[in-house]
């Protein structure tokens, strides 16, 4: 079998990786679960309440001096614990350190998903895709406070701080056609957006492909990368990206960004990453569970602001103006050409000057 790695940009670019190599669960947050975990795990359950230290110790089967040494090592990550005499430990409201624990709180108690929390990582895709060639199952997430090498599309990097974002990636084993990856991305996107208007009430739109704006700024983005078994033209796995900007950066944003991106809440608002996670996910397997279907078409295409729009066209290395005029059924953005004449592109960086 003739394996290859693909990033998808409708255009394949093709890379070969290792051979496979056995799956062994995660030891980070989403492995094995101790004493910390389950109080967290409590903590959460019962957020700006508190729960005795004796009840906390007799649910999780230690002492209370077990349970003591636990609370300063998630006070030492991070985590704002209040304690009282007689009353025992709380875990604030406006927490919004990211975890499985918190994260679980808003999904189904039946879930397809393995979380995995990091800190710090150079990039969620390489890792989930790491995890992918050890044989991670279908459903494994790897979500991270912040990246040293966040990818955007076609090379770009994607500017991620700690505590001020949402990433993650999402290891997916597909039955399909890699030349059909483009209906990963588009339900991501209209998954995305909906889960951001649920969250924070913000309306979001789409710019086709991958980018998901709010009133005229560049919230988030997704990148779609996978492996594809050239015998089949199937995919081995894939690995589907998502970055948020949940909260203005201390430092603001990039001059080189500066311009076009946006944060979806402002820097006051209460706690709502670990919710927009979950949002996220559950949006994206509902549609992901019935992908060939495209259900999500029309959703995608009303979102979808460039249609009508005047707009510059980047394809290997040229510049073309033109005019998004509609929306193909598998997601190619047909445009008109000054001369009129009509082109389907199945990929391309699309720029206009009325982002919304």
């Amino acid at each position: 079998m003739v394996r290859t790695h693909i990033v998808t940009r409708y255009a394949f670019e093709l890379l070969t990786f290792a051979t496979r190599l056995p799956y062994h669960a995660p030891t980070e947050q989403g492995g094995a679960v101790g004493t910390k975990e389950q109080l967290l795990s409590l903590l959460e359950d019962n957020r700006d309440r508190y729960v005795s230290g004796e009840k906390l110790a007799r649910a999780i089967g230690v002492s209370r001096n077990a349970i003591w040494k636990a609370v300063n090592a998630l006070r030492a990550e991070g985590y704002d614990i209040a304690a009282a005499t007689n009353k025992g430990y709380a875990l604030s409201q406006e927490n919004d350190l990211l975890s499985p624990q918190a994260i679980e709180r808003f999904l189904p108690s039946e879930h397809p998903f393995s979380l995995v929390v990091r800190k710090q990582v150079e990039s969620t895709n390489d890792e989930a895709r790491r995890r992918a060639l050890e044989g991670a199952p279908e459903g494994t997430v790897v979500v991270a406070e912040s990246q040293t090498a966040g990818k955007g599309r076609r090379g770009k990097e994607f500017f991620s701080p700690a505590e001020t974002g949402i990433y993650l990636s999402i290891v997916l084993r597909p039955a399909l056609q890699a030349d059909r990856a483009q209906y990963l991305t588009t339900a991501a996107a209209v998954a995305c957006a909906q889960a951001i208007e649920q969250v924070a009430g913000r309306p979001a739109a789409i710019k086709w492909v991958n980018d998901i704006y709010c009133d005229g700024k560049k919230v988030a983005g997704i990148l779609t990368e996978g492996a594809v078994d050239m015998e089949s033209g199937c995919f081995e796995h894939a690995v589907l990206g998502v970055g948020v900007n949940v909260k203005p950066p201390a430092q603001g944003f990039p001059d080189a960004i500066g311009d076009i991106a946006g944060s979806i809440c402002s820097d006051g608002e209460k706690a709502v990453r670990n919710r927009l996670v979950a949002e996220i996910l559950g949006r994206f397997w509902t549609l992901y569970e019935h992908l060939e279907d495209r259900s999500f078409y029309s959703e995608y295409r009303r979102r979808c602001f460039l249609l009508g729009e005047p707009i510059v066209v980047t394809r290997d290395g040229s510049r073309t103006r033109a005019r998004a005029v509609d929306l193909t059924d598998d997601f190619k953005l047909v445009i008109e050409l000054p001369d009129k004449a009509r082109l389907e592109l199945p990929y391309g960086e699309v720029s206009t000057a009325h982002a919304r």
